[in-house]
């Protein structure tokens, strides 16, 4: 069984939506978490957090993560389950660091989840569980700005193929 770790960075009553190019192969042209595999000897956050780089370029404080639940997707072979974190404090701006997998990102009104193509309809009623989303702390930019990985979390890592 394959395992997927997603991420819902929430901030003023919104969550980050990447959007699967329509050439993937799996669930092209819907909107998801960002997110990807958990690689072998990788915990599930120590994957989120390589994610989160990785496809948005942001550093998550990884304590400030929680496990929101389970999605199972597909069967047999093509099983895979997918662990939905929300991600309460992160350095850096979100930026689309992963064009060849996702040809938009999104801030999204929790309440407007319904209206879209998603790939894991489920991930709704898991977003929306959070207290009082309008409300969800984050830290402000001016601490972000002051730590010193700072510069690297705005930037997309150098890829490697």
């Amino acid at each position: 069984m394959h395992v997927v770790v997603v991420g819902a960075l929430v901030e003023n009553g919104a969550v980050l939506l990447v959007h699967r190019s329509p050439t993937r192969r799996a669930h092209p042209d819907r909107w998801d978490l960002p997110g990807g595999h958990v690689e072998a000897g990788e915990s599930e956050l120590q994957a989120l957090v390589r994610e989160m780089r990785e496809e948005l370029g942001v550093h998550i404080v990884a304590e400030s993560s929680s496990r929101l639940g389970d999605l199972p997707a597909g069967s047999g072979e093509d099983a895979v389950h997918v662990g939905v974190w929300h991600i309460g404090d992160w350095v850096g701006s979100p930026t689309n660091c992963a064009p060849d997998e996702h040809d938009d990102i999104a801030w999204v009104g929790i309440s407007e989840l319904g209206g879209l193509p998603l790939v894991h309809g489920d991930l709704v009623a898991l977003v929306r569980s959070l207290p009082d989303p309008g409300r969800l702390p984050r830290a402000d930019e001016a601490r972000a700005a002051a730590s010193p990985s700072s510069p690297k979390a705005h930037r997309c890592p150098p890829l490697h193929r």
